[in-house]
């Protein structure tokens, strides 16, 4: 069976999740999803690349997204902002500053994911030849 991932929220998300104390239960629900599938979000791009967008609807009160960062290494999901579909992601780019190191660590992952896996077999043997 698969280790849950941690969900945590970094400063921003916590004051956003503040601000939606109406709701915040029906939020932390939604949230809680990415620890048993972290890779729930959909992948942004441009300035936002390696950032995810988890979209959760609240009953009553619309359209909502949490953006965060899935830290397979260390089997982390953290969350950088939470709100409204409405100008979410101009929230999203302001907080890019408090996230550097973090962004870092995952651009790193992803790169490493998709290098080419060496043969082991093959670049160990050397080349016979035929000559004496």
């Amino acid at each position: 069976m698969k280790t849950p991932f941690r969900v945590e929220l970094l400063a921003g998300a916590q004051k956003d999740l503040k601000g939606l104390w109406l709701i915040r239960a029906e939020v932390v629900v939604a949230l809680l999803d990415l620890e048993k599938v972290p890779d729930k979000g959909h992948d942004l791009r441009q300035d936002l690349q390696g950032i995810l967008s988890l979209d959760f609807t609240i009953k009553g009160s619309g359209q909502f997204r949490a953006a965060y960062l899935m830290l397979e290494e260390d089997q982390i999901c953290s969350i950088l902002a939470i709100g409204p579909h409405q100008n979410f992601y101009d929230l999203v780019k302001s907080r890019l500053g408090q996230i550097k190191a973090l962004l870092k660590k995952v651009h790193a992952a992803q790169q490493k994911k998709s290098e080419p896996k060496k043969d082991k077999s093959s670049a160990s043997k050397p080349m016979k030849t035929d000559k004496p």
